[in-house]
């Protein structure tokens, strides 16, 4: 019942706001009334998971956002992430797929935060579209936030990072910023079922520009898996008020044990 009652405050607010937001972009364009809205729309649902679902929000490591240009790039289990990045991005430019942004109003509305755009339609000219709108929204001053999964994660699924964030580290030459999350455990990815804990996300320190672009990755990759492993053990340890399928607690004891989930495999035919 508080799921239920949790999402319908979610869904109700978001069409409010992406309708307004939207609106006002269409007449105006980006201004101070979408980021306000954006603000009251993280802020507002934050207090209804703890209120109404039992989540508390944790968000650490904000010192580690430089001041200047940067990639935050995050791992993602839940729609609870964007609450978390949002607010330390101070200026956030997402990527996302066209399809979303050719949502009437929902589109407009993600532009107005200079939003960058991935058709995957246009094949190998989508990398290059890509980078000329990460330029442009950087010259805006915003932070770029991406998910190098491209996808929402269960916890402890094996990892599957794609080349997208790679080809924005090496064409943007600016700091990457890693982010660590364990929210897949009150809010999953596929269920309508909340259940209470504490969300927690953690900034970790930047990754410099200009390494060698395996060597970012592995960096990358090594930072993002090993914290989120951290924060969901440390979850599961002080107990978790949910049920727990035999795939998920098996890799739990597992992780207990230091063996920790790999890339996903994937097979040719």
């Amino acid at each position: 019942m508080r799921s239920l009652l949790f999402y319908a405050v979610f869904y109700l607010q978001t069409v409010v706001l992406a309708l307004l937001v939207g609106g006002s972009a269409i007449i105006w364009g980006r201004t101070r009334f979408g980021w306000t809205l954006a603000l009251y729309w993280i802020h507002s649902h934050i207090l209804a998971l703890r209120l109404i679902a039992g989540i508390k929000t944790d968000v650490e490591g904000i010192e580690n956002i430089p001041d200047g240009p940067c990639i935050i790039a995050s791992k993602h289990m839940s729609d609870w992430d964007i609450f978390a990045l949002l607010p330390g991005a101070r200026r956030p430019a997402f990527i996302a797929k066209k399809e979303l942004i050719d949502i009437p109003f929902f589109g407009q509305a993600a532009m107005a935060f200079d939003t960058i755009r991935v058709d995957r339609s246009k094949g190998g000219d989508a990398i290059p579209l890509m980078l000329s709108d990460a330029r442009r929204s950087l010259a805006n001053g915003a932070r770029i936030i991406i998910f190098p999964e491209g996808t929402r994660k269960a916890p402890l699924e094996p990892y599957d990072y794609r080349y997208g964030v790679v080809r924005l580290y090496e064409g943007l030459n600016i700091p990457v910023v890693p982010v660590a999350l364990n929210s897949g455990l009150f809010w999953g990815r596929n269920s309508l079922l909340l259940w209470p804990g504490t969300a927690r996300a953690k900034f970790l320190p930047t990754i410099p520009p200009g390494l060698p672009v395996e060597e970012f990755r592995q960096r990358l990759i090594t930072a993002i898996e090993g914290e989120t492993n951290r924060l969901i053990l440390e979850a599961y340890e002080a107990g978790l008020d949910r049920p727990i399928s035999p795939e998920l607690r098996d890799r739990l004891e597992k992780l207990k044990q230091g063996i920790a989930p790999g890339p996903l495999q994937t097979t040719t035919s």
